[in-house]
């Protein structure tokens, strides 16, 4: 059985939390991704996607002036690169998410979108 490890993506694209969600957007958009970490140093603090995108700009006209933090998901649910592909992609499929981070030893070492997972 595949394992996160093989599938994942380790070119990581990552703001920090004061990045306005333009800003984001347009780093997400020059690596054509679907989302981007948020890190405080080197702790996991979020991750902001394009559905956060949606929202920020439905509730806001200013959004892209705004900070990530006011729209990410904070402390996202992560996987481990040892967890199977299976129990990767029942985890986005139960809380509809559509990337997750990938930790090891308390350090992101990769990301995970559930077209990574339904490839493998």
């Amino acid at each position: 059985m595949a394992t996160v490890g093989e599938v994942m993506s380790t070119s990581l694209h990552y703001v920090n939390p004061t990045t306005t969600v333009g800003e984001a957007v347009a780093l997400m958009a020059q690596h054509r991704i679907g989302s981007t970490l948020v890190m405080e140093g080197t702790r996991l603090a979020g991750i902001f996607t394009e559905r956060d995108t949606v929202r920020a700009l439905s509730n806001s006209h200013d959004a892209p002036a705004h900070e990530v933090s006011s729209w990410m998901t904070p402390d996202p649910m992560t996987v481990s690169p040892e967890d199977s592909v299976d129990s990767a992609l029942k985890t986005m499929l139960d809380h509809n998410f559509r990337h997750l981070p990938v930790m090891q030893g308390g350090e992101v070492v990769g990301i995970v979108s559930i077209r990574d997972l339904a490839r493998a």
